[in-house]
């Protein structure tokens, strides 16, 4: 009860802290709850889960690629702040979660501050590494740290910067948390070093962070960096390093998307031509401007991931849980009902055999010793009939419990995500307890109304989707409805902090989700 409360009480602050920053997401918590519920009844979820703590509620940039490739220098160049590291042979081994804090200056904490904390991507990550390497999951300030960072630039925002890719020794739990980071993410920035485009370790980036990303249904946020690119400079050969880089991308299927060439201007090596320069200098600055604005438009994109995963988690609890849940029914019903009639058919058949064998039939009547003895008064019929039903209900339940176990079995091996293994395994045991008839047509929790209030959770994901569009986009062109400073400067007053009067004639008013500006002019 003490868990279950501490996730009420999460949610609530979520829901508190998200109706001042986007209204529309903290209407999503409701729903979550919703799901939260059904998933308790179908016993899919413990008391102390709920699926808002699967997925992080703050925009998630993850940046990843090989050694040396910039990473860190091109962090810290947008935090404009001295936070990673930076050299030319791996500096960290770790992957940093990096978020804001309000301290004036950084602090570095231990894996299990993430680990143990739903707030932050990685939670509970360590199940998943003990799933690739027994063992690893118990060390894992091995793998993750936690950083804290004063810069502004963070604020709102949560960032990942990961180890390098070793091409000689590639760590199967290290890949497993890349693939747990990128799953994640609103924003992954790939990295690749214009200095060593053969190297390994590049290849290994294509063969795992573009290979394996480009048919994924949000490859959109990949975006693919050539970074160091003022080491083409001198030969100014710019153009036919990016365009090999493009086509080593492209035999790894990647044949449209987001590619970039940049540098960093602190670091860089010295221009011999100033017309090299200032046209290289072009070049960084508009591909840096680029992925700098699509990085502010992370909270955008986080707002319809999370409306997102509301209706994918809802469509999953029906079409993978409740159908698997359906199936398990069937089977296991099938299974046992075939298996004790075979048993039964075979004790019938012994019993005739034996009998038959011992000239214990007349004709049609049978004639045991035994029978006389049971028979003899009402007692010795009932003593008989109590060790019969006993062992004929022992025998039931044993089977009942044998049969579930081995499809059980089979249907866990169908599931994809390590992770919600033991959410199945919990559903499944639920609808095989000793109180569950065989022949209950639904799994445990299951029902018309269950149904109702998925149905009714997808219905409000489109809702969200079709709200986010007013929000963001305007398909008619239609001129909002303009409004005098006087009518904002109401509003403000309403509401402190609401926008400020820039001008005598304008008023510049925050809009609230997206943080959008809009200016209105004072009517004649």
């Amino acid at each position: 009860m003490f868990k279950e409360n501490k996730i009420k009480e999460r949610l609530k602050k979520l829901e508190q802290h998200l109706k001042h920053e986007n209204p529309i997401l903290s209407e999503v918590v409701q729903n979550f709850r919703e799901l939260d519920r059904i998933s308790r009844k179908l016993g899919f979820l413990q008391r102390e889960e709920s699926h808002a703590t699967r997925t992080p509620w703050w925009p998630l940039i993850s940046i990843l690629g090989i050694y040396s490739a910039g990473k860190s220098t091109f962090l810290n160049n947008f935090l404009q702040y001295d936070l990673q590291d930076v050299g030319i042979q791996a500096v960290d081994d770790k992957f940093s979660v990096i978020c804001f804090t309000n301290d004036d200056k950084e602090r570095v904490l231990p894996g299990l501050a993430l680990d143990a904390d739903p707030r932050f991507p990685l939670y509970k990550i360590s199940r998943a590494i003990e799933e690739v390497a027994v063992g690893a999951g118990e060390h894992i300030d091995a793998y993750l740290q936690l950083k804290t960072c004063p810069s502004e630039m963070l604020r709102g925002k949560i960032f990942i910067d990961s180890p390098g890719f070793d091409a000689d020794a590639q760590r199967t739990s290290t890949l497993r948390i890349t693939d747990h980071i990128i799953d994640l993410s609103d924003l992954v920035l790939v990295f690749f070093d214009a200095r060593h485009p053969e190297t390994g370790s590049m290849r290994d980036t294509l063969e795992h962070l573009v290979k394996t990303t480009v048919n994924r249904r949000d490859s959109n946020k990949f975006l693919y960096i050539l970074n160091q690119i003022d080491v083409t400079a001198n030969e100014d050969n710019l153009e036919e390093v990016f365009a090999a880089w493009q086509r080593a991308l492209a035999q790894y299927g990647l044949t449209a998307g987001k590619s970039y060439a940049i540098y960093s201007k602190d670091s860089s090596i010295p221009f011999e031509n100033e017309d090299v320069r200032v046209r290289f200098e072009g070049k960084r600055q508009a591909d840096t401007g680029a992925i700098y604005s699509r990085i502010q438009q992370v909270g955008v994109e986080r707002a319809y991931r999370i409306v997102g995963m509301l209706e994918q988690t809802a469509q999953m609890l029906k079409q993978d849980v409740v159908s698997l849940l359906q199936r398990f029914i069937e089977r296991w019903r099938r299974k046992v009902l075939w298996l004790e009639g075979a048993i039964l058919a075979g004790l019938v058949a012994a019993f005739l055999a034996l009998t038959i064998w011992g000239g214990y039939w007349e004709g049609l009547s049978l004639n045991l010793p035994l029978l006389d003895l049971v028979t003899r008064n009402n007692y010795t019929k009932l003593g008989a009939l109590a060790i019969l039903i006993a062992v004929a209900g022992y025998g039931h339940f044993s089977i009942r419990r044998w049969v579930a176990g081995k499809v059980k079995k089979k249907l866990l091996a169908e599931i994809k995500d390590p992770d919600l293994l033991p959410n199945y395994q919990r559903a499944l045991h639920k609808n095989s307890r000793w109180w569950r008839s065989l022949f209950f047509p639904n799994p445990a929790g299951w029902g018309r109304r269950t149904a109702a209030g998925l149905a009714k959770v997808v219905e409000d994901s489109n809702a969200y989707i079709q709200k986010l569009n007013d929000e963001y986009t305007n398909p008619s062109g239609e001129e909002k409805n303009e409004l005098s400073i006087e009518e904002l400067a109401a509003g403000d007053q309403k509401r402190p902090n609401l926008g400020r009067i820039e001008s005598e004639n304008t008023l510049r008013v925050d809009t609230g989700p997206g943080n959008r500006l809009i200016s209105a002019n004072r009517k004649d």
